[in-house]
């Protein structure tokens, strides 16, 4: 007699057939108790009209907060890249590779914190949570004017860290519990491009600090981790006062809006919110190839980012440009971002390829990064070299992207909460690695850094082919199941909040 038969773990775990999608009612072990109270057996139709202005309710209260969270965050993460032309290096005595180590030392702090904090945020009232963890790294920011020497430094640094880590894990969340999946991409682009938001007011801010007078009681890089520091602390407050923690303990809507919001999402498939941890979703998360293929997506492109972001100003400046015009030539950089990102989300909506859409994104940056390793930094070749370094920051609506993978291919809360986890510590890795690329040695051409750059864009376009081919051999063996009567159709997606992952879940499809 034949043994057992061996599954490849590339291979969807077996899909049974579900009693209850039979039946027509939801399988409640599987449903969150809060949930439950608010959604129907099967779908909810929703209008046009009633779904627009729900989706206004939201984005009033969770999109604005997100959006502007985010810009907070990246705007006070940008401080130290300004702050370095402004004369903390000198100030502070910092030495060798003590600058890198400044940005460094948040991503390892955020290796170390990345699973618990996901593991939190599942399981506490989340708005809450994010508003306290605001507060705390505005202090902390404030503190860094009152630093004299590297230790200080250091260790306010890896505060920050791990008070920021709550940010981009419940964003990824919260975009999914809020937004249906097709909403999703632009949804994590609206707030992901405050990147290059804060590129162009981050660049005027730092701007005008630069007129702080050098014979005052603060000079100019003390007073714009002051000025953000407190301002990073009323934000928290404000957030703590107006965003809703859930649907379900929304107090600001009515019972019929929570019901209908719940509704909103049920065609997701993803959950909504689910507090039981479940072993075997650790292991599905562990098995699933999407989820290194996200891991990888990370780690190339924080990688390159994290040095990019950290020495951008000095990069610039080595081009043959002022300090002043270094600050008001990233403002361009901003412009860029923010173009790229949108034009990614229009694509992505228009045709319907996010895959695609993210390894055109690719293409420009390694012409930008080639020109930059070939081309000597002369003073006459001063605009080309800029025009280079522009068009390589087009990867970045790849990086926005990628996320929007996450929160719509994802399914079960327990195994997303394990994914989140697994993406930002690649994430928090990369960013760490990446300013220690750009050796202080290797001034001002930075070849080494450069061409580790070019090969990891180059390893990305091989990883997202690889995965967009995986996401379609999956809907057509799933679509074939469904077809030959091996498995059950959920037409009026009665399964959709059970806590289930996508892998075992046959009427889930991948959005690629």
């Amino acid at each position: 007699m034949a043994g057992p038969k061996q599954r490849d773990i590339t291979d969807a775990p077996e899909i049974m057939e579900d009693e209850d999608i039979k039946k027509g009612h939801m399988n409640y072990e599987l449903v969150d108790k809060e949930v439950a109270k608010y959604a129907s057996e099967t779908i909810v139709e929703i209008d046009e009209e009633t779904n627009k202005r729900l989706k206004r309710l939201v984005d009033k209260r969770v999109l604005a907060i997100m959006v502007c969270t985010y810009f907070v965050q990246t705007l006070d993460k940008g401080t130290m890249s300004f702050a370095s032309i402004m004369g903390i290096i000198k100030d502070t005595h910092l030495h060798g590779t003590q600058y890198s180590w400044l940005t460094t030392v948040i991503y390892i702090v955020i290796l170390v914190v990345e699973y618990p904090e996901n593991y939190i945020i599942q399981r506490v009232p989340i708005a809450k949570w994010l508003g306290i963890n605001i507060i705390l790294w505005g202090i902390t920011l404030c503190l860094h004017a009152a630093m004299k020497n590297f230790t200080g430094l250091v260790v306010l640094r890896g505060l920050l860290g791990a008070f920021e880590a709550t940010s981009q894990p419940s964003f990824v969340l919260l975009s999914s519990i809020w937004y249906k999946r097709q909403e999703q991409a632009g949804t994590v682009i609206y707030w992901y491009m405050m990147n290059g938001v804060q590129q162009i007011i981050g660049s005027l801010l730092a701007f005008g600090f630069s007129f702080v007078p050098a014979t005052g009681s603060i000079v100019s890089w003390q007073a714009l981790f002051l000025t953000y520091g407190i301002i990073t602390v009323f934000w928290g407050a404000f957030v703590l006062y107006w965003m809703p923690d859930s649907p379900m303990k929304a107090k600001c809507f009515s019972e019929e809006d929570k019901k209908l919001m719940v509704e909103r999402v049920r065609e997701n498939r993803t959950g909504l919110q689910n507090r039981k941890f479940r072993k075997d979703q650790v292991w599905d998360a562990f098995t699933d190839p999407q989820v290194y293929a996200f891991a990888l997506i990370q780690l190339l492109t924080t990688l390159p980012s994290g040095g990019l972001g950290a020495f951008a100003n000095i990069i610039i400046k080595s081009f043959g440009f002022t300090t002043w015009q270094t600050q008001l030539l990233q403002m361009v950089s901003g412009v860029i971002q923010i173009t790229a990102m949108l034009s990614a989300v229009w694509v992505d909506r228009r045709f319907h390829q996010t895959i695609l859409a993210m390894m055109a994104s690719v293409v420009p940056t390694i012409g930008g990064t080639v020109v930059l390793l070939t081309v000597p930094f002369e003073h006459q070749k001063r605009v080309g070299l800029l025009f280079a370094y522009y068009i390589m920051i087009s990867f970045w609506a790849c990086s926005g992207l990628a996320l929007s993978l996450v929160t719509r291919n994802v399914a079960g809360q327990t195994k997303k909460s394990v994914v989140i986890a697994i993406n930002f510590v690649f994430w928090a890795s990369g960013n760490a690695i990446g300013p220690q690329t750009f050796r202080s040695q290797d001034a001002p051409r930075y070849f080494l850094a450069l061409a580790i750059v070019l090969g990891c864009f180059v390893l990305l376009l091989v990883n997202l082919f690889m995965l967009r081919v995986y996401y379609i051999w999956q809907n057509n063996r799933r679509d074939s199941k469904i077809a030959r009567g091996e498995a059950v159709a959920d037409a009026l997606f009665t399964s959709s909040f059970e806590d289930m992952t996508d892998r075992k879940n046959v009427n889930f499809r991948y959005i690629y």
